[in-house]
């Protein structure tokens, strides 16, 4: 019941606050147009409140994001991986032979234009093997920096 006081005492407080700031405005307005100044921006002090909440929540969001998935760039860089492994089979598929380069798969498709580049706009390696039957894909990932722990290899 407590909490419920202080909550409406805190309501009447912040519309007396705006009733009171609605007055300055008004003064302020009659005053600009007087003297043919611009007018000046003005907030309500609920909507500094309101704006205040709001970069609280966003900052607590971009926390929560970046602890709860720290590997989202990789998790998607893996996906992509994945994404041209079904062009590689298609490819194959069509042709009889998997390509000689990843850009080939590309073709003048502009979807794919960027499926060559994984999460951290680093181009994506692709090795053929000699007799043509198997591919290797990795990323060097955060750090483009190849035999390290964040580099992502997937062979067929």
């Amino acid at each position: 019941m407590g909490g419920a006081i202080a909550e409406l005492l805190a309501y009447i407080l912040e519309l007396y606050l705006d009733i009171k700031f609605w007055f300055k405005k008004r003064k302020r307005r009659r005053f600009e147009k007087a003297h043919n100044l611009p007018k000046k921006t003005m907030w309500y002090p609920s909507q500094k409140l309101g704006v205040l909440y709001l970069l609280i929540m966003l900052f607590s969001a971009t926390i929560f994001m970046i602890f709860k998935f720290p590997n989202l760039q990789q998790n998607r860089t893996e996906k992509q991986l994945l994404e041209i492994v079904d062009l590689l089979e298609k490819e194959k598929k069509d042709i009889g032979a998997y390509p000689k380069e990843l850009k080939t798969i590309i073709r003048n498709n502009p979807l794919l234009k960027n499926v060559t580049k994984d999460q951290w706009n680093n181009e994506i390696n692709y090795e053929l093997s000699n007799d043509g039957l198997s591919y290797t894909l990795f990323s060097f990932g955060k750090d483009n920096t190849p035999n390290t722990d964040d580099d992502i290899t997937l062979v067929n």
